[in-house]
């Protein structure tokens, strides 16, 4: 008889296999040898993309990883904010004794012994938060970020229930599903997108015989969609900022400045002159609070309180990326710390203690300190008026 979690699927001489699978089952890595030994398929499907099938397969990819090109780029809040999904899952894997994706890398194995292609059938993760934190507001992004940070905690205790959701759905599902469920509006961009898209790249699959091997809760939307015309290239767009979100750092630089210059028309130079020793003081005293609270490096807490009275009124440059690359130049991660990263992001003590999550955090808590001192300076400078 046919396991339940086996659909099948036939569209014009082709057959499609879908699996879907219990992620902390270790009958679903099983189920899959079977499957793909017995069918022989032309091709294998798996619900991965490039950066988590690289992650899978290539364990030392962080040993190549350029920190300081990374602070550049301007990529450190997608980074660190993989780096805390991929400890949710670490987490919840370590304490069930499984091991991640493990029917994946079963399905690509096997794929690869009988010479079936292998198709990456999930959006690109990059792509998906992106797309979530585009179209969410500020308040939304208010909401969710202290659940991000209290998933660092998270975890110590798993409940029976969550057990058995497990037993249904991967932990990256898990965890973008918990995002969904507390952001309703959000649901469409982390989960039905991805069916679509699942959908779509499946059902495009080369060959006349083809085995996909997904989450089980992903397999209800995949059926659904899986005969509809789907814009692809329409799911791969990250939506612009907008014209607010492109222009508001220079409203708000401009802002200040008029006030400044309010300041000197209104009430003298002297007045002005406050005005602005006030600013620098405050912002710089709150960017280098920032930089202490993750210790770092006495010139590093010289250089975020230098730089923040200017970068919070230049919105294309910000003091925790100064601070980023002058602690990444005076505290550079060595080989052990990328080493040790997947055993550190288990806790928050490891976080702290690896110089590449720590210089990540150092650039996110130095902007947020530095923000927050801007919002403190504005109405102690208009006090001068």
């Amino acid at each position: 008889m046919e396991n339940e979690n086996v659909h099948r699927i036939t569209r014009e001489g082709r057959e499609i296999i879908l699996i879907g699978t219990a992620h902390v089952s270790r009958e679903s890595t099983e189920l899959v040898d079977r499957i793909i030994s017995e069918e022989k398929p032309d091709t294998v499907c798996v619900e991965l993309c490039k950066p988590r099938f690289e992650a899978i397969r290539q364990q030392d990819k962080w040993q190549q990883t350029d920190i300081v090109k990374v602070i550049r780029e301007k990529r450190t809040s997608l980074l660190l904010s993989q780096l805390i999904m991929a400890s949710l899952q670490r987490k919840i894997a370590q304490k069930l004794n499984i091991v991640p994706g493990a029917e994946m890398l079963q399905a690509i194995t096997r794929a690869e012994e009988i010479g079936a292609e292998i198709v990456l059938a999930d959006r690109e993760i990059r792509v998906t938060l992106l797309r979530t934190w585009r179209k969410m507001g500020f308040w939304s992004k208010m909401k969710v970020l202290p659940d991000v940070i209290l998933s660092l905690f998270a975890t110590d205790e798993i409940t029976e229930e969550e057990i058995e959701k497990l037993k249904k759905q991967d932990v990256l599902e898990l965890a973008l599903q918990t995002v969904g469920e507390k952001l309703p509006g959000l649901k469409a961009t982390l989960i039905d997108e991805r069916d679509l898209y699942l959908a779509h790249t499946i059902s495009g699959a080369p060959g006349s015989r083809i085995v996909a091997v997904v989450g089980a809760g992903h397999v209800p939307g995949i059926l659904r969609h899986f005969d509809d015309q789907i814009d692809i290239e329409l799911l791969n767009r990250v939506p612009d900022r907008g014209l607010w979100g492109r222009f508001a750092g220079w409203f708000f630089s401009l802002a200040v400045v008029g006030l400044f210059v309010a300041g000197f028309f209104s009430s003298g130079s002297q007045a002005s002159l406050k005005m602005i020793t006030w600013w620098a003081a405050i912002t710089a005293s709150f960017s280098a609070l920032g930089a202490l609270i993750l210790l770092a490096h006495p010139l590093t807490i010289v250089a975020s309180a230098v730089s923040a009275p200017i970068t919070t009124l230049h919105p294309l440059i910000a003091a925790g990326w100064v601070a980023g690359l002058v602690e990444a130049s005076l505290r550079k991660p060595q080989v052990k710390d990328f080493l040790a990263l997947a055993n550190d992001i288990l806790s928050v003590r490891g976080f702290f203690r690896n110089k590449i999550t720590r210089l990540l955090l150092l650039v996110a808590i130095v902007n947020l300190t530095t923000s927050i001192g801007t919002f403190v300076a504005i109405p102690v400078i208009m006090r001068f008026f």
